[in-house]
């Protein structure tokens, strides 16, 4: 880059005391015209200083290593000056002296860069995901006032301590809203959400290095709450006067009958029930977490819930009328009580009781019901899908039979 600035340093004293005893020297940086000053902290009387030369007067032991260190700050600076023209920076009298006393550098702050994320991804994820980093950023604002009593902290400072201390905070701190408290698994939610923006600022260059790079996250297997067979008769048969109550239902049992998601059943419209390949009805949807394309066969079942609700001005466009996601679960745990199931369930569990109940013990293949619920990878479908003892008993029984007639045809050969 062709250097077109004028740049001048003139080492000087000025009095801001009032005692000629005392006068501080300074560094002038003048680029362009433009000033910028620099205290060098250093301090000397009028009679010692030599105002033509901007250095000490004579060859004392004082003069001699004052003005070597002088020396030093006119060859410092100098030096920036050529590095910031290397850099392509564009050069005033603020930037040499910035980067003189080393305060040019960019520290990016952990909340720069939750805010870059969150901006730049606010399109790309989902409003749901983009609730989740929300949550997030506030236990991490409230992790940094009660360790760190700061509003912010620099990226550079995070370190594997800073990660190991927000671990405990979310496991013993205090909650985020009352009866929240955190999990195991929510708080490695919240590290993985952490993990992933740190990643982001290794990207963009400013971390040097990961500091979860020695951090594993620790997630611990839940069982996931579904309905066994007998449990789901008892819903079907049983009868609920009240309107809400029945339109939860029904919207479960659907669920429960497709593998489709609240947000997914609720999203649905009349115009993605088409004739499939078979000739039989079929639901063309995408799920909204995934956007992965699902091609569901309708069962009887949930045919005739779709059927029970065609013409009801509830619905206009849409299949079913569902309730708000709050008011569905506080009616789906009156339903259960109601029924005399005093397990713990939600309107997520009809997406297992689908993996479960309803089509792996009924000999569905995995990789059919992964497709049907819209996974982009088997593993996944592993997780939902519980093999049930009984399913194990049915396919070991089916094995010795298979094993019977084989050596009954065996005997009889011979």
């Amino acid at each position: 880059m062709r250097n077109s600035n004028t740049l001048k340093v003139l080492l000087f004293t000025r009095d801001i005391s009032n005692n000629p005893q005392k006068l501080t020297i300074y560094a002038r940086i003048t680029v362009n015209g433009k000033r910028a000053e620099i205290s060098l902290k250093r301090y000397v009387s009028v009679n010692e200083w030599d105002e033509n030369k901007g250095r000490l007067h004579g060859l004392t032991h004082k003069a001699r290593l004052l003005n070597s260190y002088l020396d030093e700050v006119y060859a410092a600076i100098m030096d920036t000056h050529k590095v910031l023209l290397r850099e392509e920076k564009v050069i005033t009298a603020q930037a040499i002296k910035a980067r003189y006393l080393g305060q040019d550098e960019q520290h990016n702050t952990l909340l720069e860069l939750i805010e870059y994320h969150n901006k730049t991804q606010k399109s790309v994820l989902r409003p749901g995901t983009m609730k989740n980093y929300y949550g997030t950023k506030k236990y991490l604002l409230r992790f940094l006032e009660s360790n760190y009593k700061l509003p912010d902290i620099r990226l550079k400072q995070l370190n594997y301590k800073f990660i190991t201390d927000f671990e405990h905070y979310l496991l013993n701190g205090p909650e985020l809203q009352k009866g929240k408290k955190c999990t195991n698994n929510g708080a490695m939610k919240h590290l993985e959400r952490l993990m992933k923006m740190v990643k982001l600022g290794v990207k963009l260059e400013w971390l040097d290095k990961d500091p979860f790079i020695n951090y594993k996250l620790r997630f611990h297997k839940t069982e996931r709450s579904y309905l066994t067979e007998r449990e789901l008769r008892l819903i079907e048969e049983t009868d609920f006067t009240g309107a809400g109550y029945e339109k939860v239902k029904d919207t479960f049992l659907f669920s429960c009958y497709t593998g489709l998601s609240y947000i997914d059943v609720r999203e649905l419209e009349k115009n993605q029930l088409v004739l499939g390949i078979d000739g039989n009805q079929w639901i063309y949807t995408k799920r909204e977490k995934t956007s992965e394309s699902v091609k569901l066969p309708l069962l009887p079942k949930a045919k005739k819930i779709i059927e029970k609700y065609w013409d009801s001005p509830e619905t206009d466009t849409k299949i079913l009328p569902v309730l708000s996601n709050q008011k569905t679960n506080k009616y789906l745990k009156e339903i259960a009580k109601a029924c005399g199931i005093y397990k713990t369930i939600s309107f997520h569990s009809a997406r297992h009781t689908f993996a479960t109940t309803v089509t792996l013990s009924n000999g569905v293949p995995i990789e059919t019901v992964s497709k049907m619920l819209g996974h982009t990878k088997l593993s996944t479908t592993q997780i939902y899908a519980r093999v049930l003892e009984h399913k194990i008993g049915k396919d070991m029984q089916n094995l010795i039979d298979h094993m019977n007639q084989k050596e009954h045809k065996k005997a009889i050969g011979d």
